[in-house]
């Protein structure tokens, strides 16, 4: 494939930094000064540019907005100890990048530009990571059909872009879940493995649902039975028995392949944890809390980090609990937060300086 050799930069006049505060940031409402862009047309990605951050001028018929041809990624980049930028694992959100663009009909983005791209961009705007516990650099990759036509077909053309987002925590208080009995996120053979924008729209009325229930968030079931779980609407979800930490499998291509989950089932691992990743029963859960043998729940994500649950929700049981007890999740959470950090030696080179 062919691609550009170098980036063109074009600075912003003047920063916006100074007219923003760093401390308890909502997510994803604010942006720093610039922007990646690069285009796809003529079977090469072309024009790769870093420009001020600024709007889009696009026509009605573009493909993205009639056929959902739009797919994205969540990366976070740090400060550690030493003040050095640092991103947690983007090779591995490069990869599933690619592999949703596989599925969805569209070009892969090559190294140079998702991963060469994001470091120039974070190295230019880096004065707006946040020093703050529980803060940091999001960034948002994403990539979008662009030809002006209404027909239903994969577009010829792309928009790839990068946009950094300083960020508090994205749940400030632990969850309530209820687990979802009617509406389905995704079925084997679909979509569901892709981070494509189609499958973040279908979960709105059913997360919207159960808010005006006073829950959180909804934790998805499979598309026939509605009994096997697969994940909450912005994470995937892991489950602490007596005897082992339980998380749903990824064999039937229906939840998606966090990369937090990734590095939770490593961590779990060295912490001496058995981690089971297998299909799960909601039944078996309401059985295991009956006998006193589930402890705890939480989500993993790379905007939730490691949420806690304090409640999941299924028909007439609720199961509560106890978060003082969230000794599982408070030492992963730690952990993969003193390697971000630098305070523990990185083992597996998951922390990529700029």
């Amino acid at each position: 494939m062919d691609t550009v050799s170098t980036i063109k930069v074009t600075k912003t006049e003047t920063s916006r930094l100074s007219q923003v505060k760093l401390e308890n940031l909502s997510f994803g409402k604010v942006f720093t000064d610039h922007m990646l862009v690069a285009d796809y047309a003529d079977g090469a990605w072309q024009s790769v540019e870093i420009i001020p951050y600024q709007k889009l001028s696009f026509e009605p018929s573009l493909a993205a907005i009639h056929y959902g041809q739009s797919i994205f990624e969540g990366i976070k980049a740090y400060l550690n100890v030493r003040g050095e930028a640092v991103i947690f694992r983007p090779y591995e959100n490069f990869a599933r990048f690619n592999e949703s663009a596989l599925r969805m009909q569209m070009p892969e983005v090559p190294e140079e530009i998702f991963i060469d791209g994001m470091k120039e961009l974070i190295n230019l705007d880096k004065e707006w990571i946040p020093t703050m516990e529980n803060h940091s650099l999001y960034i948002r990759p994403f990539m979008f059909a662009t030809d002006t036509f209404i027909g239903v077909r994969p577009s010829a053309t792309y928009k790839f872009i990068i946009l950094l987002s300083p960020t508090g925590p994205y749940y400030a208080k632990p969850s309530r879940i209820a687990v979802e009995e009617k509406y389905t996120r995704a079925a084997p053979g679909g979509v569901g493995r892709a981070k494509n924008a189609g499958n973040y729209a279908a979960s709105l009325k059913p997360a919207e649902d159960a808010r005006l229930r006073g829950y959180d968030q909804v934790l998805w079931t499979d598309a026939f039975e509605h009994k096997w779980l697969q994940e909450v609407g912005t994470m995937n979800v892991f489950f602490v028995l007596k005897d082992a930490v339980v998380t749903p499998s990824l064999e039937e291509g229906t939840i998606l392949d966090g990369v937090t989950r990734r590095s939770a089932v490593t961590v779990l691992k060295e912490m001496g944890l058995n981690v089971e990743e297998r299909r799960i029963n909601i039944d078996e859960l309401v059985d295991a809390y009956k006998k006193g043998d589930l402890i705890e729940a939480f989500g993993t994500g790379t905007a939730a980090t490691i949420a806690p649950i304090k409640e999941l929700a299924y028909k007439d049981e609720h199961l509560e609990f106890d978060l003082a007890k969230n000794q599982v999740s408070s030492e992963l959470g730690k952990r993969l937060s003193d390697i971000r950090s630098g305070v523990a030696e990185d083992t597996h080179g998951w922390i990529v300086k700029i």
